[in-house]
Order: C-alpha cells, then sequence, then structure tokens
C-alpha cells in the first residue's frame, strides 16, 4: 500500500459515479480497479471516453477498498489503484463477440472468425497458460528418463498412416511432392538406426481427415517417443504409465479410476463394450446371449448373434425417451430396439410373450437384471450388434450421467488384427500400418495359409483409451527386412514396389537396425479430457471450424496464376454435371 506502480491493459468496464469515475483493467493476470477523480483534470477528462477494450496505462498509487466496497470475487479485490496519470494506447472499435467469460456467450464461428478477441477471455488466457504448463510438464518427465528431444522435417514423404496426406508441390523439382508428415514415424526409426537411444519430440502431425468435436482438422500434437532395443509392448507401456498417471493426478488434481492400468485385448474390447475405445468409468458390458437363444422361437433372435445390455434404473426411461434410443439404433443400421423393462416383480415388455419363462429366467441371470433396471437387445451380425449396442451404451451412460469428470479411466488396448478384411475393395489388408511388428514374427507369417489365417495374426500393437477415447497409439516396430517383404507379399506386393515404398527405411533396416518400439499421445485430446473441455477446438488458440476453414485468415484460399505457374500446378475444374 502506498507505492507508486503503474498498470497496462484493456478496459474491461467503466463506471462513471459523477464525481468519479471507476475503470476494471484487465489483462492476462486479471482485473485491478482504477479510480480516476477529478483532481488529475486531464486523466479525468480522458477517462470520460474510454470504452471497452480501449488499450490504457495508469500511473497511481496503491490503497485499500473501503470494508464496504471490497470485492471477495476477485483477487484483487481488497485494493484499488488511485491514478495520477492515464494515457490512451490505442483505441478499440465496437466488439463483435464477447471478451467476458459472463454473458452471453458469441457463436463459434464468430469467435474462431475474430479468435484474437476470443482469446481475451480470462477462460482462454487461462486455457493458454495451463496447455504451457502441460507442455513443460511433459518435457520435464521425459528429460528426466533421459529421452533426447530430436526436431524431424516437416516436408517429407507420403507414408501409410491410414488417412489423406497433405501434399506440397516442389518447385525446383516439377512433377514431384513433398508430404507433410502424418506423423514422424520413419524419421524416429531412422533415428534408432542411428544410435539415439531414447527420442521424443513434442511433434505437429498433418492429416486430411474429417474433422470431429474430438479431433482437429489439418494439424495436431504429440508426444512422439520411441526406444532402441525394445522387443515386446509391455515395456513401452510400463515406462510411459507413470506419465500418464501423474498428468492426472499432479497436474489435473484428478482421480485415477484404476491405480494400476488395466490391459484388455482389442477383441475383448470389442465383444464387452463394441469399441475398441471402451470408458471404462461405468460398466454396462455387452452379454453374449447367442449360445442360450440358439433355440428360441422368436424370429428376431434367431441371428447370427444375440446381445443385450443391462440399463441399471432403466425402468425411468419413458416411451418416448425409448422411442429415441430406438430412432439412434436404426441410424447405426439396426431393424429397431427390443427390450425388457423389470418392474415389481414381472417383465414389461412387447417382446416377452414371445420368449419361454426359462429363456425371460436365464436373461435376467445372465444381465443381472433387477426391479427398475431394462435390458435392451441387439440381434444381427456379431459386427453390427457390437456397433449398435457399444454405441447405446455411450447413450444411455450420458442420459444416467454416468460419466464422473473427476476421474481418469485408462485401459491399454492389445493384440489388433495385423490384417482386417477390406469391405470397400474386397480384400485383406493391414490392419493398421505395415511398420508394427506381428506377434510371432516371421514364423507367423509363413505359417498363415488361409485368408483366416492370415487374419488371425495379431499385431504387437497397443492404443491407450482415457475415458472413451483413443489417446495413444504404439507398437512394437517391423525392424527386419526379410519381414517387412513378407508382410507385404502376403498381400500380393512385391519386392519391387516395396522397395520403391519404403526403400528408405528398408535400406536403413539392413545395417544393423536394433529392436526398437515406441508410441505417441496425443497431447490434444489428453488436455481436453483434464480440461473438462467437450470440444477439442476449446483448447487450441487457433483452431480450424467444423468444415476445416480457417475463418480469421481465409484459409484455405485461392492463389496467384504466378504461384500456381512457379509450382508447376494447373487447377482442373470439376465438370458441372
Amino acid at each position: 500500500m502506498g507505492e507508486k506502480v503503474t498498470v497496462s491493459g484493456w478496459v474491461n468496464s467503466r463506471r462513471d459515479h459523477g464525481g468519479l469515475i471507476f475503470i476494471d483493467l484487465r489483462d492476462h493476470e486479471g482485473i485491478i480497479q482504477l479510480v480516476v477523480t477529478p483532481d488529475t483534470k486531464d486523466s479525468f477528462k480522458l477517462a470520460e471516453t474510454l470504452r471497452d477494450e480501449f488499450v490504457i496505462t495508469a500511473t497511481g498509487t496503491m490503497r485499500e477498498r473501503a470494508p464496504e466496497l471490497k470485492n471477495p470475487n476477485i483477487p484483487t479485490g481488497d485494493i484499488e489503484l488511485v491514478v495520477s496519470d492515464l494515457k490512451l494506447l490505442n483505441k478499440s472499435a465496437p466488439l463483435p463477440v464477447n471478451t467476458h467469460d459472463d454473458g452471453e456467450k458469441s457463436s463459434e464461428e464468430m469467435r474462431l472468425k475474430y479468435r484474437y478477441l476470443d482469446l481475451r477471455r480470462p477462460s482462454m488466457q487461462k486455457t493458454l497458460k495451463r496447455r504451457a504448463e502441460f507442455y513443460h510438464f511433459i518435457r520435464d518427465f521425459m528429460e528426466k528418463h533421459d529421452f533426447i528431444e530430436v526436431a524431424t522435417p516437416i516436408l517429407a514423404n507420403s507414408s501409410p498412416e491410414g488417412a489423406r496426406d497433405f501434399l506440397v508441390p516442389s518447385r525446383i523439382h516439377p512433377g514431384k511432392f513433398y508430404a507433410l508428415p502424418q506423423a514422424p514415424q520413419q524419421f524416429k526409426q531412422l533415428l534408432m538406426v542411428g544410435g539415439v537411444p531414447k527420442y521424443y519430440q513434442i511433434a505437429p502431425c498433418f492429416r486430411d481427415e474429417d474433422p470431429r468435436a474430438d479431433r482437429l482438422y489439418g494439424d495436431f500434437y504429440q508426444l512422439d517417443m520411441e526406444v532402441a532395443f525394445v522387443d515386446n509392448g509391455e515395456e513401452i507401456r510400463k515406462m510411459m504409465e507413470p506419465l500418464m498417471q501423474s498428468l492426472v493426478t499432479d497436474f489435473a488434481g484428478k482421480e485415477l479410476f484404476f491405480k494400476d492400468i488395466p490391459t484388455i485385448t482389442y477383441k475383448e474390447a470389442m465383444e464387452k463394450y463394441g469399441t475398441d475405445k471402451p470408458d471404462l468409468r461405468y460398466k454396462m458390458e455387452l452379454i453374449d446371449l447367442t449360445d442360450t437363444l440358439k433355440n428360441t422361437e422368436f424370429k428376431v433372435f434367431q441371428s447370427e448373434c444375440v446381445k443385450a445390455i443391462c440399463v441399471k434404473n432403466g425402468a425411468s426411461l419413458t416411451r418416448s425417451q425409448i422411442d429415441n434410443f430406438t430412432e439412434e439404433a436404426r441410424k447405426l443400421g439396426a431393424g429397431g430396439l427390443a427390450y425388457i423393462i423389470y418392474e415389481n416383480g414381472s417383465e414389461k415388455s412387447p417382446i416377452a410373450k414371445f420368449l419361454k419363462s426359462e429363456e425371460l429366467a436365464k436373461i435376467k441371470e445372465l444381465t443381472g437384471a433387477e426391479d427398475g433396471d431394462a435390458v435392451f437387445f441387439g440381434a444381427d451380425t456379431r459386427e453390427k450388434v457390437n456397433k449398435v449396442l457399444g454405441s447405446l451404451r455411450i447413450q444411455f451412460a450420458d442420459h444416467f450421467e454416468l460419466k464422473d469428470d473427476n476421474k481418469v479411466a485408462y485401459c491399454w488396448v492389445i493384440d489388433f488384427p495385423f490384417y482386417e478384411f477390406n469391405d470397400g475393395e474386397k480384400k485383406i489388408d493391414f490392419g493398421h500400418n505395415p511398420f508394427s511388428m506381428p506377434k510371432g514374427g516371421l514364423s507367423a507369417l509363413e505359417n498363415a495359409k488361409t485368408d483366416e489365417e492370415k487374419l488371425a495374426i495379431t499385431a504387437d500393437q497397443y492404443d491407450l483409451v482415457m475415458n472413451g477415447y483413443e489417446v495413444c497409439s504404439g507398437a512394437v516396430r517391423n525392424y527386419n527386412p526379410e519381414i517387412m517383404y513378407k508382410a507385404f507379399g502376403i498381400l500380393g506386393y512385391s519386392k519391387e514396389y516395396v522397395d520403391e515404398r519404403f526403400g528408405g527405411i528398408l535400406n536403413a533396416f539392413k545395417f544393423g537396425a536394433p529392436p526398437h518400439a515406441g508410441c505417441a499421445p496425443g497431447l490434444d485430446r489428453i488436455f481436453m479430457v483434464l480440461e473438462d473441455k467437450d470440444n477439442i477446438r476449446d483448447i487450441i488458440a487457433f483452431p480450424k471450424n467444423g468444415s476445416g476453414v480457417d475463418l480469421m485468415m481465409n484459409s484455405p484460399s485461392e492463389v496467384d496464376e504466378d504461384q500456381l505457374e512457379d509450382a508447376h500446378i494447373a487447377i482442373i475444374e470439376d465438370d458441372e454435371d
């Protein structure tokens, strides 16, 4: 108190009380109240003209507020600055979006168009600061565990990561293109060949994928890491678990649902939860009734697969709500949604009369249904049943508010299929990418003669799931050229094709490549969950909108003919028809 200080910032609000003018001045740290009196003639005159978001600097003396004027809602609520000198640094036009967190929230489209104004909101300032702390926390962990940070190229070659590449035409090599890396996959493996023992970087990745609420369009960041002389996925998982757990407890102050991160197979995840990224904060497992009802006379259940989920307190659902869930099931390809409601010791259901008493008893026993619960059924192909009930499981959890945001349930999903059937092209293809090591190595590939045997091969690949979001993917790498050629050969690709596509990395593998493995946690998605955000764009400084457009910078945009000519690019218009 009594010290002379200078503060600068934006006018958050101005209140004219006749003989006194009060200004709430805001910067990235918060708000302080300025008091301007008529004694300072020039400053008082200037203060009368100030409007919201004008940029000013004020010099004055700190003093304690009168007891009745203290504001307990802000950290500086006990003090104020009595201004002796006020300067206007810049004016502001009327605002198109709200720069306050209170009041009506502006539309997302307007917030993204004027993102530089939206960033002034205290919550956005906090998010940017928290994200910087998040990165610092991660870097501190990696360096304490002897990882070496290495930056890899942005202009790279095309790689089979499962999404479309962003291509960059070469001016000095006409007709040829760079690709922005979907991930630094090949480079980090080459670092292992180069003798780097433990690599990491917070890497930008570029994928031309459709945006979603949990996936940004265009670019995102991941903690890319790789370790030499590792030949099993469990070692990498154990290495990363302390960081993932500490981010929850020490960084975010949340509670871990499991003390130790559970591990489940891909097959188990699909059969129990209908998805390879299950949210384990709630039960509601899919119960297989196929064998139990194999002799049923109810035609709907005479299907390849019959499963059910028990929804606790599901009897509270209204008929209208059940109809809405039924419509969601139809959107996913189901013919309808059969159900049984348990109330007062009896079953209420349109299908109960078609089922034998022993079948009804067995359904109740296997699903664990009690009075007040509801059981919903899926009957179709196994793939469709898992898809429909897996999606409904999530929707029921949302409806009954089963997701506790203060808890984080991790799980590792392992043993993904090395190959899978590509319905579109009607052939067997790689399940993820050819860089993963098949479990069993070369012999597993050589012993697979039939399509069924090929589809049974699993990869030493693993995903980390966090509250229903896939937040990390990794694998033991295929570092043996012989295995790589065989993996492609099974799909009908020649050795020449493999050399042409992956010659750089394969040639490196021929010079004493160590076994290696790694993973890449997606930092945007993890931070979104830790900060309790539903939309990933809310934790990014300058995101594109849901259509992949940067409304602020007006990109993508057309370019000059001269630029196209330099890049040897011609625009071909689509036919009108």
